[in-house]
């Protein structure tokens, strides 16, 4: 059983696949102006090759290039309003990203503020402003599979100023298209690549543990999504160029993001707020702090969705029920075959890992946490601290 829900907001076009870059660019960029924004973060982009590829395709098409670069791994807003002055004085026809979910998410907001005069985070980040107007066309290159953000119109910001990093859905702000060449991220680091593809597993579980908890198709689809993340990463540390594990990320970062698995979901977005507020406070990795943050999360809600974790225990994680005297038993250890999976593959367990300590002021961080709503049990602002305090 599932929700009722219209499935249209989808509107990016994937291209896929070894080179398509150089295959597909030229007849995409073709289609807009001559004044091209090329977004990208350090320097990564330059030693996978992306950097040269897309660049070499700019030139032969005829395109003006002006490059907004050093996009950090949590974008600010102030980062955007440069971004977007930029973008307006050259006149952009096309906002290029090349990288990751930092990157793309970036370019949405140079994309919506640079099509208009109002101010972004009021409007359309905080507030709820429609976008009645186009935003600056919009591609995307994927150099490293993380949030999905290629195929949706979310985007993600830290205000710095007021602590607040919270993310905003504009199904206008979607990408026209998205290249993704899974060989870009034979050369990511490790702690990128396990940061990223936690990231990639935690969406998935947020549209899982969620209502209904009924048989579903988007729950079957989740779980066959979960086992294959968890086994292409075991293979992705092993072999960081093994082309099929890094393939199957690359698309299932794709499909996630286009909303699939959430149709009829109300979805749990609750752990990624509160690392969403972590991360805004002292710039810690958002995977990371997803990782640390899971397993102590779903301790304090599985009872309320005993039945949902008893079958990720025994669907995802392969455990046996016989193995349990109670379903509730069950439920808690594939929580636990979670967190061991975290530890095995060398992600932080602790909050002290990704530089808090017992002088951080965790009770404020929880209290500007926003409240998910799809939660199997909704938390309150002392649920949040305590936690933060058992995650330290």
């Amino acid at each position: 059983m599932q929700n009722n829900f219209i499935f249209g907001e989808h509107g990016t076009v994937g291209y896929f696949g070894k080179d398509v870059v150089a295959e597909h660019l030229p007849k995409l960029a073709a289609q807009y102006g001559e004044n091209v924004l090329l977004c990208y973060g350090g320097g990564s982009v330059k030693k996978n090759g992306a950097y040269d590829d897309v660049m070499t395709v700019l030139k032969d098409t005829g395109k003006k290039v002006t490059e907004f670069s050093n996009i950090p791994s949590n974008p600010t807003l102030d980062m955007a309003y440069e971004g977007i002055a930029l973008a307006k004085k050259i006149h952009a026809d096309l906002i290029l990203a090349v990288g990751a979910g930092s990157v793309m998410d970036m370019s949405k907001a140079i994309s919506i503020g640079a099509a208009t005069d109002l101010e972004i985070w009021d409007n359309f980040w905080i507030g709820d402003t429609p976008i009645d107007f186009d935003p600056v066309p919009l591609g995307m290159v994927v150099t490293m599979p993380a949030t999905g953000s290629e195929s949706n119109g979310c985007a993600v910001l830290t205000n710095t100023k007021t602590k607040i990093k919270c993310d905003k859905n504009h199904p206008e702000s979607n990408a026209k298209f998205a290249l993704m060449d899974p060989t870009y991220t034979f050369t990511v680091p490790k702690r990128q690549l396990l940061a990223g593809t936690f990231d990639i597993l935690s969406h998935v579980m947020e549209a899982y543990f969620s209502e209904p908890v009924q048989d579903n198709l988007s729950d079957d689809i989740s779980e066959a999504m979960m086992k294959e993340i968890i086994r292409d990463l075991r293979i992705s540390i092993q072999n960081p160029m093994d082309w099929n594990a890094r393939s199957n990320l690359m698309w299932v970062d794709f499909v996630i993001g286009s909303r699939l698995i959430k149709m009829g979901k109300l979805t749990d977005f609750q752990c990624h707020n509160m690392e969403h507020q972590l991360s805004a406070y002292n710039n810690c990795v958002h995977g990371e702090g997803l990782a640390v943050l899971h397993p102590v999360y779903y301790r304090h809600i599985y009872k309320a969705g005993a039945a949902k974790f008893a079958k990720f225990a025994k669907n995802v994680w392969g455990l046996n029920p016989s193995d349990y005297e109670t379903e509730e038993a069950l439920a808690a250890a594939g929580i636990e075959a979670l967190a061991d999976f975290i530890k095995e593959v060398g992600l932080p367990t602790t909050l002290r890992e990704i530089g808090y300590t017992e002088n951080d002021d965790l009770k404020t961080i929880a209290e500007s946490c926003f409240i998910s709503k799809g939660s199997l049990k909704i938390l309150d602002f002392d649920d949040i601290s305590e936690i933060y305090k058992e995650a330290l």
